[in-house]
């Protein structure tokens, strides 16, 4: 059990790295010059990098384990990205960074899906991947107020060297005391890569692709990059007070992941936990869209936390989805959802990052942003309607 407490403090460190660039929005813009849409390309750049990774680090899992996966992944990803990162002298340095850094993380929570898969019944998956995905949220908490904290205290560079060497020692640990299960595919790395075709050709799984593809986005692209910018332009917080209102999302976003893991189980179907769930996530993204400026700094945070505690459905959607699959074929399926969840909030980031910079890169720019997650949401979710349930 030991690798799987690692992989916990893993994942929150992942998650951190994947939600701290709204903080640094005032120190970056001061230092570099950069812009909210140079910020989108470098959190598009993680969310990419990290989905470009999934595939690769699937088959690895099923061919070799996670062990060595991991410990490079935050050795060479993690540590090398923030170092990259805490150097940078413009814009495509902190993309770079992000890049690398986004490939690091990749392997962290399909490793834990993978180990969670292998050792327990079928049944507890949801639980113990709300579990993870709950702990690791704790690192969105991280990113908020403290990490304000500590770039007043300390200036953003030498915070950023701290985060990689952290996340070296962490991937020294990982090489040191993981163990790999054993070896049950056999076919080889052209094998393994045909199972994910065979996935994408079930039809149950048809209509929860859309869904992972755009529901995920929102909270992420609020809370990774748009809630900074957002409420320093529009609502004129400077940083710490920023920090205090990403501060509450992130805690929601993390008690909405422990509270929706074993909904599933309570309640006797998946299906409509997410329609519920996300229903009321569409209902206040389209209040933002229509109104980017109604109601004032504390009626945002409260429609911020709001989001996140409603859209943490990640575990109940990956236990909708590997029911479908295989036993033989789960370790790819959590991978493969992975791809289209962290590739739907990449895309979405790289997105709005242009419809903003289109619109005139000032506060009414903010409008159309939150329509494009609003609109690309409800079509999803209309989509997903048409899908089967899974009960536990």
């Amino acid at each position: 059990m030991i690798d799987i407490a690692l992989l916990f403090v893993a994942y929150l460190l992942s998650q951190f790295y994947r939600s701290f660039l709204p903080v640094l929005t005032p120190a970056l813009t001061a230092d570099l010059g950069v812009d909210a849409a140079d910020l989108s390309r470098a959190a598009g750049a993680w969310f990419v990098a990290f989905a470009a990774m999934q595939a690769p680090a699937g088959l690895a899992l099923d061919l070799s384990g996670p062990r060595r996966l991991v410990a490079a992944g935050l050795v060479a990803g993690c540590g090398g990205g923030a170092l990259l990162f805490g150097a940078a002298e413009g814009a495509w340095w902190l993309v770079a960074g992000m890049a690398l850094i986004g490939a690091g993380c990749a392997p962290i929570l399909i490793s834990g899906l993978f180990l969670f898969a292998r050792r327990f019944p079928p049944g507890r998956f949801a639980t113990l991947a709300g579990l993870m995905i709950g702990f690791g949220s704790l690192g969105n908490v991280l990113g908020a107020a403290p990490l304000a904290a500590a770039v007043e205290a300390f200036g953003w560079r030498s915070v950023m060297a701290g985060l990689a060497a952290a996340a070296g020692t962490l991937g020294l640990v990982a090489l040191a005391v993981m163990r790999d299960p054993p070896r049950l595919e056999t076919t080889g790395a052209g094998g393994a890569l045909a199972g994910y075709a065979e996935l994408l050709r079930i039809r149950a799984l048809w209509p929860v692709i859309p869904l992972a593809l755009f529901s995920y986005a929102v909270p992420v692209g609020l809370r990774g990059l748009w809630s900074g910018p957002w409420l320093a332009e529009v609502h004129t917080l400077d940083t710490l007070a920023l920090g205090q209102a990403i501060l509450w999302m992130a805690i929601a976003m993390t008690a909405g992941n422990f509270a929706f893991g074993p909904l599933d189980r309570l309640l006797g179907t998946r299906k409509w936990v997410l329609v519920g769930a996300n229903a009321v996530v569409a209902a206040l993204i389209w209040a933002l869209a229509l109104g980017p400026a109604a109601g004032g700094p504390a009626a945002a945070a409260v429609i911020l936390a709001a989001i996140g505690f409603f859209g943490g459905t990640y575990a109940v959607m990956s236990a909708h989805f590997t029911a479908f699959a295989p036993a033989r074929l789960t370790g790819r399926a959590v991978t493969l959802l992975t791809v289209f969840t962290i590739g739907g909030a990449g895309l979405g980031q790289l997105i709005t990052g242009a419809i903003h910079e289109a619109s005139g890169a000032g506060p009414e720019a903010y409008g159309p942003v939150f329509l494009w997650y609003a609109g690309t949401l409800t079509i999803a979710l209309g989509i997903y309607l048409f899908s089967r349930d899974a009960k536990p």
